[in-house]
């Protein structure tokens, strides 16, 4: 590009650029959409992720009655997230094991046992941060 001037190829430069924002733009939208419809796909078909959800609105309804400070918001905030992250990548996992291997085999087991290990500890750390944040204000 020449100082002061505008050449024909920086234009086409220019327009590269604008259609890879727009091409860029549009793949955000389409994964940030494939990611909440899959929230709710989640929420909707699995009985695990309705007890979660419940337990969710428990503990942020409970915080909200005591007035958690923001440091115990964060806890609070970062258990409910380990215990749906967890839970996800749990029935993500036993979806495609059955998916590929829809007879019984001890390979598959163990795979769906140390995925389900995932929510169990997740959910004791859930478990012991509410405890220790909302027994202060219970006892």
């Amino acid at each position: 590009m020449i100082m002061g001037k505008v050449q024909m190829k920086d234009l086409d430069n220019l327009n590269m650029l604008v259609y890879l924002c727009e091409v860029s733009s549009q793949k955000i939208t389409d994964s940030f959409r494939h990611a909440f419809n899959g929230i709710l796909l989640f929420i909707k078909s699995e009985r695990n992720a309705k007890i979660h959800f419940m337990a969710t609105v428990i503990a942020i309804g409970i915080g909200l009655y005591f007035q958690l400070n923001p440091t115990e918001w964060l806890w609070i905030l970062l258990a409910i997230s380990i215990v749906w992250i967890a839970e996800m990548a749990n029935t993500a996992i036993e979806e495609l094991c059955d998916k590929l291997s829809p007879e019984i085999s001890s390979e598959i087991k163990k795979v769906k046992d140390i995925s389900a290990g995932f929510v169990l500890i997740a959910s004791l750390f859930a478990l012991a941060v509410g405890t220790t944040i909302f027994a202060s204000y219970l006892l």
